[in-house]
């Protein structure tokens, strides 16, 4: 029996790397046509494998290219009295991966280059894995593990992949990126047990705490409490530059609806009641992006009328 082809870009569900750049581009110029988006995105998909680089195209470039793909659209603006989620809708996203941080640079460099002229680099985060849990997961700056709740195996790839929507279709994924930044100040002020109900775990065995308050970020995220059930596959990782440090949120799914119902919850609109992460951190951008399929070890932009890589 031949194996089942793998149809997804492999990075998605390989962990979190030591270290990766978070990289959005913008188009250079609002003249820049379709001819000249299809030209860049040739020269750029023999660098994309799916592992050392993903690659996320975003609603306003699927649509200069005449194309459509079923369930995307634009990051919403999540905000409400007190709470800001903000949209900052981009064109192209790259996350790329590895173990050294002058490669990545080199690499980087090499998908800029393909992309130009169309493209400018408009935005680069660069993030790393912090002190692993007893869990196997990297840990937030705040201490407490990331991706506990992550779905595992056939689970992971039913919540992070689109299946039954067609050829160049299933094996997508549907990508929220949210860079998040922390005041670890205030943190660091909060008690113990403050510090755990924030969270809704204690830090000091990850273990979920049932009598944590409704304000607790666990609780307000638990996506079997969803209906219905809103599993993402989350590979967030911590990011720094001088003396300012966050979490680079970022959550795979087979669409965005899973995402948006904790998004939603967490910034009170279900229930007025606000995510306590909001006290100590705050989200300063926030994007959707479609993570094309591969076939035959290749990227599969047929979604996007341009056909294999």
């Amino acid at each position: 029996m031949q194996p089942k082809e793998q149809l997804y870009q492999p990075g998605i569900l390989e962990p979190v790397p030591a270290v990766a750049r978070f990289v959005s581009f913008t188009l250079a110029d609002p003249s820049v046509d379709a001819a000249a988006i299809k030209e860049a995105l040739t020269r750029l998909t023999p660098l994309v494998d799916g592992s050392a680089v993903v690659l996320g195209i975003g609603p306003s470039l699927v649509r200069a290219l005449g194309a459509e793909i079923p369930e995307l659209h634009e990051f919403p603006d999540f905000s409400r009295e007190g709470v800001k989620v903000p949209s900052t809708p981009g064109p192209l996203w790259c996350w790329v991966r590895g173990e050294d941080l002058g490669h990545l640079l080199h690499h980087t460099r090499k998908v800029q280059k393909a992309l130009a002229p169309a493209f400018h680099v408009r935005h680069v985060v660069d993030g790393f894995r912090h002190a692993m849990g007893e869990s196997g997961h990297g840990r937030d700056l705040t201490g407490f593990e990331d991706g506990t709740e992550n779905p595992k195996g056939e689970d992971a790839e039913e919540a992070a992949f689109a299946q039954g929507k067609g050829e160049g279709v299933d094996g997508s994924s549907y990508v929220a990126v949210q860079q998040w930044v922390h005041d670890l100040d205030a943190f660091e002020a909060l008690g113990d047990m403050e510090r755990d109900h924030h969270f809704g775990r204690r830090l000091s065995d990850n273990e979920e705490i049932e009598d944590a308050p409704e304000t607790a970020h666990v609780k307000r995220t638990a996506q079997e409490s969803f209906d219905p059930e809103a599993f993402v596959l989350r590979r967030s990782m911590p990011w720094m530059m001088s003396m300012q440090a966050g979490l680079m949120f970022v959550a795979f799914g087979k669409s965005h609806a899973a995402f948006e119902a904790q998004m939603r919850r967490m910034a009170g609109h279900d229930d007025g009641v606000v995510d306590a992460l909001f006290r100590i951190s705050k989200p300063v951008n926030g994007a959707y992006y479609w993570c094309p399929p591969m076939r035959e070890d290749r990227l599969d932009l047929r979604g996007l009328g341009l056909g294999l890589s």
